[in-house]
């Protein structure tokens, strides 16, 4: 016997988001039967691939908590990925949040001290993470800010705020280079990690074992990405991401403690460095604003990620996503914090554009122990595996929403996994064809730093509409044009180094 859930719409109410009307009208409607709504196939992977902390997928067209309070769902997204399952908590979204916050690109932040010092290091970084972690705060509540609708995806919140077009020619390359950039970079940084933990492991004579190219390393690393992207959808991988929150952590702390344990390099300095021109000295101090903003990552995310709870009026998602950000956010900052002041400590303007893995290999190769230089490495690998899923989900999530779009069902499993090898070979192919892609990082990054310290702002203030010259007026509109204008002024800063310092360009020939 089905079930036949109810729709009730207490009252007649017309809410406007920016130039356009949502009109809700009373009515009594029946909802479909349930057991004659597609479900997504069962993929033979997701079955016996399942972390500990995967939860059953439950499938609905509507939630009604309360009378007066409802929350309709598009039936559609019970059939992808990132909302088929709508069984989160605190704990997945922490877990979600800190993997996906921290990474690689933390190792670079004492590079940014060089150029800033001591002291306008500490505040810049300090107001950076006070700023990102605000306008998280803002898309969190933004996520059901409408009445009866979830805004489970960054991009349906832009074209919801901004319009369909605009909405999409501000969020659509932006986000989606967070996700598929961001893959490709982590097939780059975990296959060559793959290569040096090897080259510690088996780098004495005594070992007989050939290594492989770098090529092959990142065809290793691929594979093994494609074979954990099995997992059905973004709940299903909260074991996943809880691993990975645990390996950044790890890496992280190790990397500063052993760098600041060790005895210094000789000719340690802390004096600025000192440029030829004025504008060489205003570009380098953009560029190490950059390399601090870039290391808090994970916006274009948190909507997918609080898309993945179950939501009343008595418990709003906004509670367990929030308490799960505060509790990843405090790691992540007792990380950060310790890696950009101990490294710069240790090393000084001795530290090497790649960052503090690249010093503590360069300057204590020999006087430390190849189990810590190993299991470094190690973790940064695992790390990037794990990385890759959540990352990956939202490209996942749209090419089903293209297939379910045209097909008005759910994706077979086999097409579910003909999508995400074919997004993994893709990937594959690009970090191969484009070895120099991280080169670009300054340039592409300033493009998207709205996703993170702008867009949220200015989409609140047209959603919310605060009163004039009010606080909360003053501050979303402060911090959304400043943040638009920070973009502009990186980018401008990674053009003039590209075209002062050049890059190498290579193609099809990983390093």
């Amino acid at each position: 016997m089905g079930t036949e859930l109810v729709e009730i719409k207490m009252s007649q109410s017309t809410l406007k988001i920016g130039s356009e009307e949502v009109q809700n009208t009373v009515s009594l409607t029946p909802s479909p039967n349930l057991d004659s709504i597609p479900k997504t196939p069962k993929s033979p992977f997701g079955t016996r691939i399942m972390t500990p902390l995967a939860s059953p997928m439950k499938k609905t067209l509507t939630y009604m908590e309360e009378i007066g309070h409802f929350t309709k769902l598009d039936p559609q997204d019970a059939w992808l990925p990132i909302t088929e399952s709508r069984n989160g908590n605190a704990y997945y979204a922490a877990f979600h949040t800190l993997s996906s916050g921290i990474g690689v690109q933390a190792l670079v932040l004492p590079l940014a001290f060089i150029t800033l010092g001591w002291i306008w290091g500490i505040i810049s970084l300090s107001i950076i993470f006070m700023w990102q972690l605000y306008t998280l705060w803002l898309l969190i509540q933004l996520h059901e800010s409408v009445p009866g609708m979830r805004y489970s995806r960054y991009l349906r919140l832009s074209m919801a705020v901004f319009g369909e077009k605009l909405g999409k020619i501000l969020a659509l390359f932006p986000t989606m280079y967070l996700s598929g950039g961001t893959c490709v970079t982590l097939i780059m940084i975990g296959g060559g990690t793959m290569k040096i933990f090897f080259q510690t492991i088996c780098g004495s004579n005594h070992c007989h074992l050939i290594s492989l190219s770098t090529i092959e390393w990142y065809i290793v690393f691929t594979v093994s990405a494609i074979v954990l992207a099995q997992l059905p959808n973004l709940n299903s991988i909260a074991g996943i991401s809880l691993i990975g929150s645990i390996s950044a952590v790890t890496y992280c702390t190790l990397t500063w403690v052993v760098s600041v344990v060790k005895e210094k390099p000789e000719g340690v300095s802390f004096e600025p460095v000192e440029n030829i021109s004025d504008l060489g000295r205003v570009c380098s101090i953009l560029n190490a604003i950059g390399m601090i903003a870039f290391a808090f990552r994970g916006h274009n995310l948190v909507l997918e990620i609080q898309g993945t709870m179950p939501s009343s009026l008595k418990n709003p998602s906004h509670l367990p996503m929030w308490k799960g950000v505060k509790f990843s956010y405090s790691i992540i900052a007792l990380c950060l914090f310790p890696l950009a002041i101990g490294g710069y400590w240790a090393y000084g303007n001795l530290m090497p554009n790649g960052g503090i893995l690249s010093a503590l290999d360069k300057y204590h190769r020999e006087d430390t122990s190849k189990v810590i230089l190993g299991i470094t490495s190690l973790l940064v690998v695992v790390h990037s595996l794990t990385s890759f899923q959540i990352y990956a989900m939202p490209v996942f999530d749209n090419l089903e929403f293209r297939y379910t779009s045209n097909k008005k069902k759910p994706c077979p499993w086999w097409i579910r996994t003909g999508f995400r090898v074919f997004f993994g070979c893709l990937a594959f192919f690009i970090s191969v064809a484009l070895p120099f892609l991280p080169s670009l990082a300054g340039l592409i990054g300033g493009i998207a730093l709205p996703v993170t310290l702008a867009y949220p702002c200015l989409m609140w203030i047209m959603i919310n509409k605060p009163k004039t010259y009010t606080s909360s007026w003053y501050v979303n509109w402060s911090l959304g044009i400043l943040g638009l204008v920070l973009s502009v002024l990186l980018v401008f800063g990674a053009i003039w180094s590209i075209a002062t310092q050049g890059m190498d360009v290579h193609f099809f020939k990983p390093q």
